[in-house]
C-alpha cells in the first residue's frame, strides 16, 4: 500500500467504502464520524488556502496587463459554460420529461423540512461579492469575498513592486505552509472518503429508485451531455488536450468531489492534478481554480434547469419558451452565488421555484436525497473548472513543456 500513489489509495477507499455501504446497510453509519471529521479538516484549510495562494498566485504572474487579460478571459469562460449548461439541462429535461407520472403521494410520503427564503436581486448579489470588513469575511468563511480581497490585495503588491518583497514573501512562505497542512489532511483521504461513500450508500441504498428515480436519472444525463457536447469540444480544439490523457487524469478528481461533494473542499486535489497531470503553470492553476469553485457552477445549473422542469410537469404547470429562457438566466445568475459547499443547491433551489411561482412541496423530498445529485453536481463544477483553465492556460501560452519537471509544491505534498 505504500507505494500506491495517494489517487489510487482514495480511488480504492471509494470503491470500499460502496461495498461497505451496500453490505452493511445503515449500520454502517457508525463510521459516518469519520467522514465528517475529514470534511472538518478541509473546511478548516479551505480559507486560508484560498486567501494564500490566490494573492500569491496573482503576483507570481506579475503583469498588470497580463492578469487583466486572464481575469477577464476566465470570467467569460466560466459564464458562458454556465449559461451552456444551463440551456442542456432544460432541453434534456424537456426530452425526457422527468416529472410525468410522478405520483403525489410517493413524493409527500418522503418529504423533508426545508426553510423558505427569499432570491437576491442582481444588485444585491453583485454588492456582495465586495468584503465591508475582510477580516469578518475570512471569519465566516465568505468565499467570494475573500477572492475579492485577495484579488485586490496581489494587485497591488505587483504595483508597489520591490517595496513589497517582506510582503511577498510572506504570502509564498504561508502557501508553502498551507501546502504542507494539506498533504498532511490528504494523507487520510482515502479513510475519509471510504466512510463518506459508505455512510451515503448505506442511508441511500435502493431508495434512489423510488419516485424521483426518474428526476436522478435526467439530472446526470444532463452532466454527461455537458461533457460531450460542450468539454469535449472545448478540450479538443481550443485547450487541445488529448481526450485519453484528459479523462485518464481526471478521474482523480472525481472520487474526491463525489466523496466530499464540496468543490471548494476538493481545491487542493483539483490544484494539484491540474498542475501536475496537465502541466498547467502553478501560478495559473492557483488563481482560476479558487475563482471556479466559488462562481463556476456547470453541474449545479443543469439541475436548477431540470428541478424547474420537474416541478412544473408534477404539478401540470406549462411553462412558455420565454419562461424557460429566464430560467436560463436566472440558474446562470444564482450559480454565481451558490456556495461551494455541501447542500448549497437545496436553499438555492428554494430561491429559484419562488421566484417563478412553482410550488416548493417537492424541495423536501429532493434534500432527501440530494447528496446522490450533488456528487455529480460538484463532479462536473469542478471538471468545467479544469476544462476553462486549460483552454486559458494553452492561450496564454502556460502549459509547461512535457519533458520538464514544473516546480510544484502542492503536487510533492501529496505524494
Amino acid at each position: 500500500m505504500k507505494k500506491l500513489g495517494l489517487g489510487t489509495k482514495v480511488f480504492i477507499g471509494f470503491v470500499l467504502g460502496i461495498v461497505l455501504g451496500f453490505i452493511f446497510k445503515e449500520d454502517i453509519l457508525v463510521i459516518q464520524p469519520i467522514g465528517d471529521i475529514f470534511l472538518t479538516l478541509i473546511q478548516m484549510i479551505v480559507v486560508p488556502l484560498i486567501f494564500f495562494s490566490i494573492t500569491s498566485g496573482i503576483f507570481s504572474i506579475g503583469d498588470v496587463q497580463k492578469l487583466k487579460r486572464i481575469g477577464t478571459k476566465i470570467l467569460l469562460y466560466y459564464i458562458l459554460t454556465t449559461f451552456l449548461a444551463g440551456g442542456i439541462g432544460l432541453v434534456v429535461a424537456n426530452l425526457f420529461q422527468p416529472g410525468s407520472g410522478v405520483d403525489l403521494s410517493d413524493l409527500d410520503a418522503a418529504s423533508g423540512e426545508y426553510e423558505t427564503t427569499e432570491i437576491p436581486s442582481f444588485s444585491e448579489t453583485i454588492l456582495g461579492m465586495f468584503p465591508t470588513n475582510p477580516v469578518q469575511a475570512l471569519a465566516e468563511g465568505n468565499l467570494m469575498q475573500i477572492i475579492m480581497f485577495a484579488v485586490f490585495l496581489g494587485i497591488s503588491i505587483v504595483l508597489i513592486g520591490n517595496k513589497s518583497d517582506t510582503l511577498k514573501k510572506f504570502f509564498e512562505e504561508g502557501t508553502e505552509v498551507m501546502y504542507k497542512l494539506t498533504g498532511i489532511i490528504m494523507e487520510f483521504s482515502p479513510t475519509g472518503v471510504a466512510a463518506l461513500m459508505a455512510s451515503t450508500v448505506g442511508e441511500y441504498g435502493f431508495k434512489i429508485f423510488g419516485a424521483l428515480g426518474k428526476f436522478i436519472l435526467v439530472d446526470y444525463i444532463g452532466m454527461i451531455v455537458v461533457i460531450v457536447v460542450l468539454y469535449l469540444f472545448m478540450l479538443k480544439f481550443i485547450a487541445k488536450i488529448p481526450l485519453t490523457r484528459f479523462f485518464r487524469s481526471i478521474g482523480k478528481i472525481w472520487v474526491v468531489t463525489a466523496s466530499t461533494t464540496s468543490s471548494s473542499g476538493s481545491l487542493p486535489v483539483t490544484i494539484s492534478v491540474t498542475a501536475q497531470d496537465y502541466k498547467v503553470k502553478d501560478d495559473l492553476a492557483r488563481f482560476t481554480l479558487p475563482v471556479g469553485a466559488t462562481m463556476n457552477m456547470n453541474g449545479a445549473v443543469v439541475y436548477y434547469s431540470a428541478a424547474v422542469i420537474f416541478v412544473s410537469q408534477i404539478y401540470g404547470i406549462q411553462m412558455p419558451i420565454t419562461q424557460q429562457l429566464l430560467v436560463i438566466f436566472m440558474t446562470t445568475l444564482i450559480s454565481v452565488g451558490s456556495p461551494g459547499i455541501p447542500g448549497g443547491g437545496i436553499v438555492m433551489t428554494i430561491m429559484l421555484l419562488t421566484t417563478l411561482g412553482l410550488p416548493m412541496e417537492v424541495v423536501g423530498m429532493i434534500a432527501g436525497i440530494y447528496r446522490i445529485l450533488d456528487m455529480g453536481h460538484t463532479s462536473l463544477n469542478v471538471t468545467g473548472d479544469v476544462v476553462s483553465t486549460l483552454c486559458i492556460a494553452r492561450g496564454e501560452n502556460m502549459i509547461e513543456d512535457e519533458n520538464k519537471s514544473p516546480d510544484l509544491k502542492l503536487k510533492k505534498e501529496l505524494n
